[in-house]
């Protein structure tokens, strides 16, 4: 109990700063101006000076923080940068006292110099629309969730299967197998989605193509007539706009099939090349995906007009495919200005979302992606924490995912959050999977961690993404077996005690600004735990995830800033001699309200 105390004091005694509300006291409303910052320094903490190191025009300059206010717990700093146009990256110098010398970046507490690669951004850029930060997002993915039979009879390519079959194991046939759901089978459905409590449907590619995944569109001018047609489109918008539900399309601008009009009229917007394999640039070397050239003025055009189109037919935004890899080609780099250009067909009250595997933190500068989805930052680490024994997940490595601390995992999620303005972290999509990785269920291996998992996604900064099904129980062990069709026929298979976790979690997520829009402060980490605070102005809670049994946790109410804990979800806290006493269960999730 001693060390676990000693660990929890070093934790929530470290002073603090992460970008939020709480630790920008002024914001300017155009570059030029002075912004605020603040840090929060635990009362009692020995330093001699505190700085603000920031850099404009290329030139780094340090000014000394003042003190700003004092509470019974802590000490709060201020110093003033200039608000830039593609914002201005800053973090503190801690010297003398208990510091010695250290820098405070993203990262954390650094006792030696370090790179700018880390630092804190402030930027002018809102980030996206407000009403994403309060949102949960439902991934459907059109042909496997639900039919009314719209689409009549499959094409020439297609595989046709029953309603309900497993998907076949990896291989060629894997795109071409049609189940047959289609936009009015969503439509029949928002009932469920309503109930999850997701407010913002995710639609995978809707338009024509070769295939039921349909990011090989053979035309953007138009819904696939398997699907519906344009009026199937138009009466789900409708239907989901009456019921308040926002609606995101999936948009390839990286490339098309070879099916498109535009490639089969070979017009100039493909990297054609007679010394090539396929006498033509394809993404990844697949001979069917040919990929498009942003170097094309009037492919901008067309994209662009694309985009527009479909936004004023009624979408909410864009989920951009392969977001990573657009405009960019043997050392060749436009990807930020296509963010630039597709954002500038925005309006304020729409989102623009990039699929992104890796290190997204440079594609996230001010003006270019409002977010991403974020495997690299969330779900890695929260698969490496929670994965059962059974599966040994494939993703990026040429070996299974490694078994993670929660130190490790924790340590990976600050890293990503680190260089990134503190919006396009709250931006950005927390999932578990999706269509193209295992499910998390097969991943975590039981209920119990699953649901960890689901209460990790619903507190973390960023905006949950739950890939329909999930809410089920359904399983897959890679990509293609993830995609299974909604089991609405077979009701006695839903796992209903996960679907009454994930309904319970997302109903906290929604209901909550410190989970919107709050900070991220770690309480405590071990191999088995992670607690941390989310923190707003008008609600500060306390998050703590498991994965096995553990020693129980003391957190001393001082440093926590409160009298006691109020449960949300989970166990009571007993509190005595001035430490709350954290149940020592696992796998659990629980939330506790600081009062």
């Amino acid at each position: 109990m001693a060390v676990a105390q000693a660990q929890v004091a070093t934790l929530l005694a470290a002073p603090h700063h992460d970008g939020s509300d709480a630790y920008v006291a002024d914001r300017p409303e155009k570059a030029g101006g002075d912004a605020v910052v603040r840090l929060r320094v635990p009362r009692g903490t020995s330093v001699d000076t505190i700085g603000l190191r920031y850099v404009r025009d290329g030139e780094a300059r340090v000014v000394v923080a003042e003190l700003d206010e004092e509470t019974d717990t802590e000490t709060w700093w201020r110093a003033s940068l200039p608000a830039l146009q593609n914002g201005t990256r800053y973090r503190w110098l801690l010297a003398g006292g208990d510091f010695g010398y250290a820098w405070l970046n993203g990262f954390g507490t650094i006792p030696y110099d370090v790179a700018d690669a880390d630092d804190f951004v402030f930027s002018l850029d809102s980030g996206g629309p407000a009403w994403h930060l309060g949102s949960v997002v439902y991934e459907i993915y059109p042909d496997r969730f639900a039919t009314r039979g719209l689409g009549g009879e499959p094409p020439e390519w297609a595989i046709p299967r029953q309603w309900g079959e497993l998907p076949t194991p990896r291989g060629w046939t894997s795109g071409r197998e049609w189940f047959g759901g289609d936009l009015g089978g969503i439509e029949a459905h928002l009932d469920h989605v309503e109930s999850l409590g997701a407010n913002v449907l995710y639609l995978t590619p809707v338009f024509p193509a070769g295939s039921t995944h349909r990011y090989d569109a053979s035309s953007f001018d138009r819904v696939d007539p398997l699907l519906g047609g344009d009026a199937a489109l138009d009466s789900l918008l409708r239907a989901a706009h009456a019921r308040g539900l926002r609606v995101l399309g999936d948009l390839t601008t990286n490339h098309t099939g070879v099916g498109h009009e535009w490639f089969a009229a070979r017009e100039p917007f493909y990297f054609f090349d007679d010394g090539l394999p396929h006498g033509y640039e394809a993404w990844m070397g697949v001979r069917t995906l040919p990929k498009l050239d942003w170097g094309s003025d009037e492919l901008r055009r067309r994209m662009l007009a694309i985009a527009r189109r479909w936004l004023d037919a009624g979408l909410d935004g864009w989920r951009i495919d392969v977001a990573n890899m657009t405009g960019r080609l043997h050392g060749n780099d436009a990807n930020a200005d296509v963010a630039r250009a597709l954002r500038s067909v925005l309006t304020d009250d729409e989102l623009l979302l990039a699929e992104q595997f890796h290190d997204y933190r440079a594609d996230v500068a001010p003006g270019l992606w409002h977010g991403v989805m974020n495997y690299s930052g969330f779900l890695k680490p929260a698969w490496s924490w929670l994965r059962g024994p059974d599966l040994e997940p494939e993703l990026d490595l040429p070996i299974p995912l490694p078994q993670f601390t929660g130190e490790q995992s924790v340590a990976t999620m600050r890293a990503f959050r680190a260089g990134v303005p503190w919006q396009a972290t709250l931006h950005s999509w927390a999932l578990l999977d999706s269509h193209d990785v295992a499910r998390f269920r097969s991943v975590a291996g039981s209920r119990e961690r699953h649901l960890v998992g689901i209460g990790l996604q619903m507190t973390t900064p960023g905006v949950p993404m739950v890939f329909a099904g999930d809410e089920l129980g359904l399983e897959g062990s890679w990509g293609e077996d993830g995609r299974r069709t909604m089991p609405w026929d077979a009701p006695a298979s839903w796992d209903r005690a996960l679907l009454d976790g994930y309904r319970r979690l997302i109903a906290i997520r929604r209901g909550s600004p410190a989970l919107a829009r709050g900070g991220i402060r770690y309480a405590y980490v071990d191999a088995d735990v992670i607690c941390y605070l989310r923190e707003a102005a008008d609600e500060r809670l306390l998050c703590l995830a498991s994965r096995s049994a553990h020693a129980p946790i003391s957190l001393p109410l001082g440093h926590l800033g409160c009298r006691e804990l109020e449960p949300v979800t989970g166990a009571e806290v007993s509190v005595a001699a001035g430490h709350a006493l954290l149940p020592a269960d696992g796998p659990e999730f629980h939330i506790w309200r600081l009062v």
